[in-house]
């Protein structure tokens, strides 16, 4: 049995502290200053928690590295899991050519430049980064952007500022999921209490992104339809999160948004020429005139309804009862951790939902979505492998955050420095945020930095005696205002659109937005851990 201590290093907080943030500043100095790549600098921050685990803190090498092992199976299954297969199901659409169809039926809902930016890069970007997340939503947004007519940097700002308020519930609700496996908290809990925090951005990024197409003449003639489209969102993300399931929560957000949109009659009238003129400076892709078949316009987006349906379905009571009954659950060998005050920890024990989880239903929804698109079952096969070869890179980073986070976990670092950072008292609801945003800014997943900083949030919450699920949801909510200035998601946008090089230009147009909308998150969660906003936790 090994026993967590909090002042390992000369009986003194401070120097434990210190010496158990030395894997977290070696990944972000790595991915920050030397621009390493993402899954080299995880698996070296990886190697040194192991070592301050093992030499600092007493924790035995075995014990060590299977808590290692643990964390990487975690992000393997079901983390990896969900994003393979709903990655897969939007490269059997790209191979069908129903992914075309689908940019031309967004082209002819409106011929207004900023309804259009609203539609693809907030609606139809939620979509995706519910589907596959990690980058996806923001090239495929710029991209349909160029296509419909945008001038390049425009098109890469406006999918960047977009990619933020679906952000938390991501890849079928990857990030919150992990961040309530590394902080043991209830995921209804911490998806709870994200749902009441990140609507607050849907009712203010349409509106910034009408700005950012056409300056305040966009705000002055379009704030209905986009007011319209954040407060449908709005409500969709937090009705779901809070009574559905956190997995539809995008999906039912950008559904309900887009619909939303349609609905409002200003929405549907024809920008004038001035604006468009303004506006639309880039080449409009030639196909976009072309008539598609109602019956192939309907295949294009059956793929999307049935993973909305597989996942209502799942959520019936009696269905969900039986899919949950195929859950595993076993003790993890050559692992036995308990607390500093005597309680075993939740990782020794490893919890395999075989069948309830979102990658499994994702993939039910991709094997009929194959059949629907007259996908042959062998081609099917071959886009999966193909998937799993492209998400290579990106499978070994997840894992290897995955593996540093539960040996910080397990060994005591994390309760270490969230003992320490407690002295920060009541700033410390005003700094959560902050931490969560910088791991996003730097590791350029949302996932990534809920595994980094999550158990590290609850263990000062509990010191502070603010609540866990607070800024741990903070932690998540503060991220994705990171995402748009990640290096990472940066280089996308600007390699999507055909500007590789200009990162910087890029960066100096959408830091005052991450940093504005990052004051507001702050201010929103100093509020909720006082009477001031109170009211609104659940």
């Amino acid at each position: 049995m090994y026993v967590q201590e909090l002042e390992p290093v000369a009986g003194s907080l401070g120097l434990s502290a210190l010496v158990a943030t030395l894997p977290l500043v070696i990944v972000l100095v790595l991915l920050g200053a030397v621009r390493m790549k993402a899954h080299l600098a995880g698996l070296t921050g990886l190697l040194a928690a192991v070592l301050v685990a093992w030499l600092a803190y007493g924790m035995p090498l075995g014990q060590t590295l299977s808590g290692a092992t643990h964390g990487a199976v975690f992000g393997l299954f079901p983390i990896m899991w969900i994003v393979v297969n709903a990655l897969w199901v939007y490269r059997m659409t790209v191979r069908t050519r129903h992914f075309d169809i689908l940019r031309r039926s967004f082209g002819r809902l409106s011929d207004d430049p900023r309804i259009q930016a609203l539609v693809v890069a907030f609606c139809f970007g939620a979509l995706l980064e519910a589907l596959a997340g990690f980058g996806a939503p923001v090239a495929i947004s710029a991209v349909m952007l160029v296509a419909l007519g945008f001038e390049p940097v425009r098109a890469a700002v406006i999918a960047l500022v977009a990619n933020t308020a679906p952000v938390a519930f991501g890849a079928m609700g990857t990030p919150v999921v992990t961040l309530a496996q590394v902080t043991e908290l209830p995921l209804d809990s911490v998806a709870s209490v994200v749902g009441r925090q990140t609507p607050l951005l849907a009712l203010v990024v349409p509106l910034v992104l009408v700005w950012l197409v056409d300056g305040r003449r966009g705000l002055r003639e379009t704030w209905v339809p986009a007011l319209a489209c954040g407060t449908a969102f709005a409500v969709a993300q937090f009705a779901a999160s809070n009574y559905v399931s956190a997995q539809l929560a995008d999906i039912g957000a950008a559904l309900l948004g887009a619909a939303a949109l349609v609905a409002v009659p200003h929405a549907r009238r024809p920008a004038s020429q001035p604006v468009r003129a303004a506006v639309l400076t880039g080449a409009r892709s030639e196909d976009l005139d072309e008539d598609d078949p109602r019956r192939e316009v309907v295949r294009a987006y059956l793929p999307y309804v049935l993973i909305v349906a597989v996942f209502s379905v799942a959520q019936i009571p009696v269905v969900k009862d039986w899919l949950a009954g195929a859950t595993r659950t076993l003790d993890w060998p050559f692992l036995d951790v308990v607390g500093p005050g005597g309680d075993p920890v939740g990782a020794n024990v490893f919890t395999w939902p075989v069948v309830s989880t979102g990658g499994t239903l994702v993939l039910i929804a991709g094997v009929c979505s194959a059949a629907v698109l007259g996908v042959h079952a062998r081609v099917a096969v071959k886009e999966w492998a193909a998937t799993v070869r492209e998400l290579r890179f990106a499978i070994l980073t997840v894992t290897s955050v995955l593996a540093l986070a539960y040996v910080m976990n397990l060994s005591g670092q994390a309760a270490t420095i969230g003992h320490f950072v407690a002295a920060a008292g009541a700033g410390l609801a005003f700094l959560s945020p902050v931490l969560g945003w910088f791991g996003v800014a730097v590791t350029g997943s949302d996932t990534s930095a809920n595994a980094l900083f999550g158990a590290l949030q609850v263990n000062a919450a509990r010191q502070s005696g603010l609540s866990p699920e607070l800024l741990a949801a903070a932690n998540s909510s503060g991220g994705v205002l990171g995402k748009m200035i990640s290096p990472q998601n940066l280089t996308i946008a600007v390699a999507a659109v055909g500007l590789a090089g200009q990162e910087g230009d890029l960066l100096r147009k959408v830091l005052p937005w991450s940093l504005g909308l990052l004051l507001v998150m702050c201010l929103i969660v100093v509020g909720q851990s006082t009477f001031v906003l109170e009211w609104m936790l659940p």
